[in-house]
């Protein structure tokens, strides 16, 4: 999280109307764009000083607001979204794990999901892509939620989006850079490389095209269309075109600090964190700047999948009554705190790319207030003057018309281990088996001194602790098949297609 090169103008929110029914007797549709394991390598928050992401670029400075300090309401896909999509954390869901389907949970039984409770009020709803994450309604594993929207496509995965053998690295198969190396191979979870197939036979290609589709469509009713792009979501398989915009002996991987976790100690003064392995196997092998390169590649074929989108839409009669969100469900670590992957209280996964356009918005803006995914919801219900629902988060609309409006709530982050507390300057995090953290972003952005121990700071991490939610639901929810006692009636309403909207709050 370094550089923010957005700027935003006061001046230009005095003519702004955001209360209920400001776009009119007409109802603004939704435009929902969802990225999947994206951190701040994007250019609006300047995380990676070589990331190429144009139309990102291009769509801030035409007019959007971008939140610098958004979080995730968990660092991994199924939770994050079950959140997003449900409006309650995990703490209250109990889906903490990718293997907790939030259908069983006691809370999303009897209230409408975020599509569900627009399609109850008037709005035609679509999805394709990966928006929901294995949510199965009917025990299939890999569904994404069919049941929630009133019209549900999924582009399938091709043969061709598979790596050409020659260019692969993939360390669980011991292979690098098309080699067979069977001494390098371990149980890392990383691979990488060119496909056999060009851009647009690519499976997140295939949901941008249906929204562009769509787009083209003449709606009776307002819409919600829901995409969401995989990329770069591991194995980072782009066509060769992306790995080209980088140059591999140039690239400039994170910079670690290789006495980083000496300081995160638990109460018994043990360290609670050691590097993981798919680090430990980067390291080992040198490939810091092909790990690099591989992820920034991976965001640039998503940044062109999300530019095919956004310009359908401004090409569209909706383009200037459309709301625009796009979201990253988590960020990813590539070696800070000496790991990869994901699912960690630490800043470089509970801050997401986070990007909000309303009708009108002229020039870029920049909020530095810490908001959080899961205020999607209500702000959404809000801004399109729906009947206002009771949820975990928090309506932001506020600080669309004034970015520097007071927001006192810090951002949330569950996971199944600890809780993190994100403000505008300081991160606390509070593990399950009482580690703490707590570190100053204004002056440590990569979180390489904790200062919980530092008497001075006592009062901070205090204030902090009390956001920590005081009870967790219990995680128990199947993914993979329905328990022994479901009955389909009491489980969930109406299980078919979609459920029963009018047993839903």
């Amino acid at each position: 999280m370094k550089k923010i090169v957005l700027k935003y103008s006061l001046v230009f929110f005095a003519a702004m109307h955001l209360a209920a029914g400001c776009f009119g007797a007409e109802r603004p549709n939704i435009l929902m764009i969802a990225i999947d394991d994206i951190n701040d390598w994007i250019g609006p928050l300047g995380g990676h000083p070589q990331a190429k992401t144009p139309e990102l670029d291009r769509f801030c400075a035409g007019g959007a607001m971008v939140f610098k300090n958004a979080v995730c309401a968990a660092p991994i896909c199924g939770p994050s979204r079950s959140a997003v999509l449900s409006g309650f954390l995990p703490s209250t869901t109990g889906v903490y794990g990718n293997g907790h389907n939030m259908i069983f949970s006691e809370i999303v039984k009897t209230h409408a999901t975020l599509p569900e409770y627009f399609t109850q009020h008037g709005y035609y709803t679509l999805s394709n892509g990966k928006i929901f994450h294995k949510h199965g309604i009917d025990g299939k594993y890999t569904d994404f939620g069919h049941w929630a929207w009133d019209e549900h496509a999924r582009a399938r995965r091709g043969v061709n989006n598979r790596p050409d053998k020659a260019k692969l690295t993939a360390a669980g198969a011991g292979i690098i850079n098309g080699i067979s190396k069977p001494e390098y191979k371990g149980k890392a979870k990383l691979s990488w490389g060119p496909t056999q197939c060009g851009f647009e036979e690519m499976v997140d290609y295939k949901v941008a095209a249906w929204t562009e589709e769509v787009l083209q469509r003449d709606f009776e009713k307002p819409f919600f269309i829901a995409s969401g792009i995989i990329k770069p979501h591991l194995p980072w398989y782009v066509p060769q075109q992306f790995f080209d915009l980088y140059d591999l002996e140039s690239i400039q991987p994170p910079e670690v600090k290789e006495d980083d976790l000496d300081d995160i100690l638990t109460p018994k003064g043990k360290k609670a964190f050691k590097p993981s392995g798919e680090y430990e196997w980067i390291k080992k092998h040198g490939l810091e700047k092909d790990a690099t390169r591989a992820y920034l590649a991976s965001i640039s074929f998503a940044d062109a999948c999300v530019g095919k989108m956004l310009r359908a839409l401004e090409n569209s009669q909706y383009a200037d009554n459309t709301i625009v969100v796009i979201w990253g469900d988590h960020g990813w670590h590539l070696g800070e705190k000496q790991r990869f992957l994901k699912n960690t209280t630490w800043n470089e996964t509970a801050k997401t790319p986070f990007i909000v356009k309303i009708p009108g918005m002229k020039k870029p803006l920049v909020c530095d207030r810490t908001v959080s995914l899961i205020d999607i919801y209500p702000t959404l219900v809000s801004l399109c003057g729906l009947p206002e629902k009771e949820l975990d988060g928090l309506d932001f609309s506020p600080l669309l018309k004034n970015p520097e409006t007071a927001w006192d709530r810090p951002g949330i982050t569950v996971t199944s281990a600890g809780t993190s507390v994100m403000g505008e300057r300081w991160h606390y995090a509070l593990q399950l088996d009482g580690t703490e953290e707590l570190y100053d972003l204004q002056n440590d952005p990569m979180e390489w001194t904790n200062l919980i121990n530092s008497p001075e700071y006592a009062a901070i991490a205090a204030r902090m602790k009390k956001w920590v939610p005081e009870t967790r639901a219990a995680g128990k929810f199947p993914n993979h098949k329905k328990p022994k006692n479901y009955v389909d009636a009491d489980a969930a309403p109406g299980i078919k297609a979609t459920r029963d909207l009018s047993r839903l709050k």
